[in-house]
């Protein structure tokens, strides 16, 4: 790929305040490490390499991409040169570092000073250290490895080994997840600003997709995701890793690592790219310490997809040691743990576009992503993530409203139990076992124990706590609820779902007024959230009934005029006394529900708890109740049901789903605490997962 190599082993200086430091993979402006991405990085190195040359596109895309590619590369390297320019802040009219040469190329201008390494006598011994460390044995022949300080320079002879095996793209996941994971574990006994409870925090930022091509985000978005999941598995005691949710935020953002830092509360952030071309994969990571964005660690991995998709626990241990020797740490580094792996790259690029349609929380997206698991376990029966994949599906599809309960909760569970039956580690399935013994079943026994047993499995795994607080919630577990909830804060501080059933918990717990606070700041940022206009039930607890009539016309201008609305309109003006417009929103919500083709069941709960015709309201409880439907859930800690709390047939509701004799009863009516934290939970008629 490379056409030669750079000339200076150590790195140059030029324009009095910058040191470009090859060997470091690092820009210095008067000594301060700057931030640059790696192919905006390489086209530096290589312009001040020709310095004075004419550097023509061709050129850069054969350094860059290699000579074999037929990807439209122009828009990536005018961004790289953008970003070069701001960095060296360079005026592209008047430049003195970058000139560029209409039609042909660029020129780098500035008088360069070639330097020598910047390797201290300690670094050379730590060099040599790890290179004697790090030599395979006689007869042991491992992967290909090439670090990104190492473009542009003849590989070493410890950076450079004999292939025997072919290694996937799962191998090179593994690897850089190990190997990350190995340099934060050693950073993690020298820093003193560690996330509560003595952890490190990182946040696995979007792998920039540099394919050039808009239809492959489902890979990099994948990558991403499977990114999170894996390295959340490596040592949860010391190393959590922030979850998906939050992390999207910053895709295609060039928002600055302090703020990703200060949003996100974390010390670390993994970062890089991918290439996809044919039957090859180039994969870029970099880890940066977010206090002073000092790049730690960065490799560059080549691959083909059709390799063989294992993974060896010594290779990615292999890894994790030269991390930690050449950071100078003494710790063992954690032990890799082996993954599930499909029997082909076709069956993992299929998990990867069921988790992708799945993520776009659609009826279409659900579609899509059943069909895309379903094929994925075609070919390979044995893919537990398939297996739980699909049925989380099935599971958001039938507490969403959109299918029978009855048809897709037991798809659900035969899903989830098949994953467990080849692997019962999966802290996936665990959740998805725990959901549907909630919601569908009432077994709140089973939800508990198969709750904290994913917890167990992966204490990073955010979606586990979200629900877990959710589960004690409805028993009325109003502390342990908090506690779970916060863990998932920490773990997806951004996610809206998790803030706004952080709102509902204090809904539940009749905190009205911090319930209040909680939904407002959600709907700051998304006025047409949903789950966070449970606002107006908090509202109307106060006897605010003003305040969620505003609500409700706010939530119509975001152009949602949805039978959810009206249902809640419904409740309002029938809990305000106003019953004549009660009833006209009652009709609009029947006719809404025909427009819509949705099942009325799920709203007239609602609307004839405000209107108060209990006779009415029982009936649409009880049908709800025969369904299987989710809303009982509720039955024991929502406001909603207050006034149905003495009627023999509401109680027997109770006995049915398992919620009369337990422990935790809801707070008196009248009752308004002060204090508690903040939570996570739904609203009665809708329970909403988030994963």
């Amino acid at each position: 790929m490379v056409s030669r190599p750079v000339s200076s082993q150590g790195g140059f200086r030029f324009g009095d305040d910058f040191e470009l430091d090859v060997c470091a993979y690092e820009l210095r402006c008067r000594g301060i490490a700057l931030k640059l991405k790696p192919i905006p990085m390489e086209i530096l190195i290589f312009l001040v390499d020709r310095r004075g040359e004419l550097t023509t596109r061709e050129q850069i895309v054969e350094r860059i991409w290699g000579e074999h590619v037929f990807l439209d590369t122009n828009n990536s390297i005018n961004s790289a040169i953008s970003k070069v320019r701001h960095v060296l802040r360079d005026d592209p009219e008047q430049p003195r570092f970058v000139l560029t040469v209409p039609s042909k190329g660029y020129r780098f201008i500035a008088p360069v000073v070639e330097v020598p390494a910047w390797t201290s006598a300690s670094q050379t011994k730590k060099q040599t250290t790890l290179e004697q460390a790090t030599a395979p044995p006689e007869e042991e022949h491992v992967f290909t490895e090439v670090p990104l300080a190492s473009l542009g320079k003849a590989p070493s002879p410890a950076s450079l080994r004999a292939v025997r095996k072919p290694w996937s793209v799962f191998a090179v996941l593994a690897l850089v997840l190990i190997a990350a994971a190995g340099a934060l574990l050693v950073l993690g006994s020298r820093t003193q600003t560690q996330a509560s409870g003595g952890r490190l925090m990182l946040a696995v930022l979007p792998f920039q997709n540099l394919t050039g091509d808009a239809s492959q985000e489902y890979f990099s978005d994948g990558l991403t995701e499977e990114m999170i999941t894996q390295m959340g598995k490596v040592d949860p005691r010391h190393l959590g890793v922030i979850a998906r949710t939050s992390v999207m935020h910053y895709k295609n953002s060039a928002v600055p690592l302090d703020q990703v830092s200060r949003e996100l509360r974390v010390q670390y952030v993994l970062e890089g790219s991918i290439r996809r071309e044919s039957d090859r994969v180039r994969i870029t990571a970099q880890l940066i310490q977010t206090k002073d964005q000092s790049h730690l660690w960065a490799r560059q991995y080549d691959r083909e997809l059709d390799s063989l998709l294992a993974l060896e626990g010594e290779v990615a241990q292999e890894i994790s040691d030269e991390i930690l020797i050449s950071l100078g740490g003494k710790s063992e580094p954690p032990t890799a743990r082996r993954f599930p792996t499909p029997a082909s790259f076709e069956v993992y690029e299929l998990y990867l576009k069921g988790l992708f349609f799945g993520n776009k929380r659609t009826p279409q997206g659900f579609r899509q992503a059943i069909s895309c698991f379903q094929q994925a376990i075609e070919k390979d029966p044995n893919y537990t993530r398939a297996y739980a994949g699909l049925a989380d599906i099935y599971t958001l599809m039938s507490n969403y409203g959109l299918v029978p309960a009855h048809d897709y909760m037991p798809k659900a569970r035969a899903a989830a139990l098949k994953a467990l039956q080849i692997d019962d580690s999966l802290a996936e399935a665990h959740a998805s076992l725990a959901v549907i013994a909630e919601n569908y079943d009432w077994d709140w026994q089973t939800a508990n124990k198969e709750y904290r047993r994913a917890i167990e499995l992966n204490p990073n795994y955010a979606t586990a706590h979200h629900w877990y607080a959710e589960c004690l919630a409805f028993q009325g577990r109003f502390d342990e609820a908090l506690a779970e909830s916060e863990r998932a804060r920490q773990l997806d501080p951004l996610s809206l779902i998790i803030a706004a059933d952080n709102g509902a918990i204090l809904y539940f717990s009749r905190q009205y007024d911090r319930a209040i606070e909680r939904f407002r700041s959600v709907l700051d940022l998304d006025p047409g959230f949903t789950r966070a206009h449970l606002v107006i039930a908090a509202y109307v607890q106060k006897g605010q009934f003003m305040d969620a009539l505003a609500d409700i016309e706010a939530w119509r201008r975001t152009g949602n005029d949805a039978p959810w609305i009206s249902e809640w309109e419904t409740y309002v003006y029938g809990r305000a006394g106003r019953l004549r417009e009660a009833q006209n929103a009652l009709q609009r919500v029947r006719r809404l529900s025909q427009e819509w083709q949705t099942d009325p069941s799920q709203f007239m709960i609602v609307c004839y708890a405000g209107v108060n015709d209990q006779a009415e309201w029982l009936d649409w409880l009880e049908k709800a109740t025969r369904e299987h439907a989710n809303v009982p859930t509720g039955f024991k800690v929502d406001p909603l049901y207050d006034p149905l709390r003495s009627n023999p047939r509401f109680q027997a509701l109770l006995r049915r789903v398992g919620l009369a004799d337990m422990a935790g009863a809801p707070p008196d009516a009248a009752e308004s605490t002060a204090q508690g934290a903040p939570a996570e939970v739904t609203p009665s008629h809708v329970v909403t997962v988030s994963r």
